[in-house]
């Protein structure tokens, strides 16, 4: 009795999870749907994209239905189709650095390969598969070892990759196949067309320039510095005032965050800008590299920006014991919101200068004044150790964060500095003036095709 109901309960079961099945189904359907949304309304190039890749496999794959050009390439025209899969990619620079790659690597490789092959046929027929094999170990070992170079593996290690795949090929399909040098030219000639269709469309059809997309996400990334400054101010020491705690609530100057993650990111967009044409105020050689170097000098300011949020933020407001110990600790946190709020400024001003490509002279006035605020603090922390009614206890978070404060107003300077060798490796404009600053929504995500989206999310 007990085993039947066991029984039956597993079937009652099983019949439950049978009849819920449609529902589960909807549900999982309209998640996907409302995820498709998402991601179409978040950034429109992304649906664009989709297309411009559909419409490059459409056009090569009519090498293998048009009957005419098929009897030309035959089963070799599938390589134009699996070019256009492996070398299209969202930004014009990545599209471009693969394509040139696998072009190159398969003229390079197919030449070695017919080579080798014409080499060890001399050799006669016991000779000429070790020969080949030699070949072949040789090639694979040397260049795989050069892939372990940093500056190849950066740029170019898929056409090292793809010149030991052609290069083996080749040479190995050339012991069983008399048609060697037919079969590189066919395979050649298809890499060649597909490459070409998607740099073509790549480039003419709604680009997205791997270059834009670093110029504008640098300039967001001090935005955000200033903005988490700013906010910093607003919730610690006017907040203390009123005696308000922020423990809880720090989700305002998480902007930070995001200049911390973005090492990865500009690198891999500075590597695709570099093989991409003049374009717009882009010239062929833009100092892409001054880019990375203001990158580095931003996420060491955001360190240290996230020590002072962690730090002070979970640090009680304490009061001095005694009327001369808070008199400093205010007088201090006086010289704190100065500094913070002069080197919030100029961060703007900064990344408005690279947003817009100008040089704005006011970012200088701004930083000259956290400077001369981060000296009048110094002198008083050195001024009130000496005073024996102070204590000292009372004054380790106020000090804390000023120095902080302190190394923050010198990384601002050395951005600044970056900042003005790019304006003149650039050739930027002179100017007073300039648009409002850039907010959260990047002009990196303007397409000519497209809306500007809510945020920037770089793909690369």
């Amino acid at each position: 009795m007990a085993g039947n109901a066991k029984a039956e309960g597993g079937i009652g079961e099983a019949w439950e999870k049978v009849k819920g099945m449609p529902k589960s189904i909807m549900e999982k359907v309209m998640n996907i749907c409302v995820m498709t949304k998402e991601i179409a309304q978040d950034d429109p190039r992304k649906v664009i994209h989709s297309l411009k890749v559909g419409l490059s496999i459409s056009l090569v794959s009519l090498f293998y239905f048009y009957q005419p050009l098929y009897e030309n390439f035959g089963l070799s025209a599938m390589w134009a189709v699996m070019t256009v899969v492996v070398v299209f990619e969202f930004t014009v620079g990545a599209t471009l650095g693969k394509g040139l790659n696998r072009t190159l690597a398969t003229l390079t490789a197919g030449a070695l390969g017919v080579g080798a092959h014409y080499l060890a046929s001399l050799a006669g027929e016991t000779a000429e598969p070790i020969l080949i094999g030699f070949f072949v170990f040789l090639q694979a070992a040397i260049v795989s070892f050069i892939r372990f170079f940093p500056k190849m593996k950066a740029r170019y290690d898929y056409g090292l990759l793809i010149f030991i795949l052609t290069f083996s090929l080749i040479s190995v399909s050339g012991f069983r196949d008399d048609e060697v040098l037919e079969m590189a030219h066919k395979r050649l000639s298809t890499i060649v067309i597909g490459g070409t269709a998607c740099v073509m469309i790549s480039i003419f059809v709604c680009p997205v320039w791997a270059g834009e997309e670093l110029h504008y996400s640098i300039a967001l990334n001090l935005d955000n510095l200033a903005h988490s400054l700013q906010e910093f101010i607003n919730k610690h020491f006017k907040a203390s005032e009123e005696g308000d705690s922020n423990k809880d609530n720090k989700s305002f100057m998480e902007g930070y965050k995001s200049v911390l993650n973005s090492k990865s990111s500009e690198d891999s967009l500075a590597n695709f800008a570099r093989w991409e044409p003049g374009h717009g105020k882009f010239k062929f050689r833009h100092p892409w590299d001054q880019y990375l170097k203001i990158g580095a000098l931003s996420r060491q300011c955001a360190y240290r920006i996230e020590a002072l949020i962690n730090g002070h933020l979970n640090t009680p407001h304490i009061q001095g014991s005694s009327t001369a110990s808070s008199e400093i600790v205010g007088t201090i946190e006086e010289a704190c919101i100065e500094m913070s709020g002069e080197s919030s400024k100029a961060l703007k001003e900064l990344g408005l200068s690279i947003k817009n490509m100008m040089s704005l002279p006011s970012s200088n006035n701004h930083i000259s004044e956290s400077k001369a605020a981060s000296k009048r603090l110094k002198a008083l922390l050195q001024s009130s150790l000496k005073e024996q009614d102070t204590d000292l206890l009372s004054l380790i978070p106020a000090a804390t964060a000023a120095s902080l404060l302190i190394d923050i107003v010198d990384c601002v300077q050395e951005i600044a500095d970056s900042v003005n060798n790019l304006a003149a490796l650039a050739d930027f404009e002179e100017g007073d003036k300039s648009p409002k600053p850039p907010s959260s929504q990047s002009q990196a995500l303007h397409c000519e095709c497209a809306e500007p989206v809510p945020k920037i999310d770089s793909i690369v």
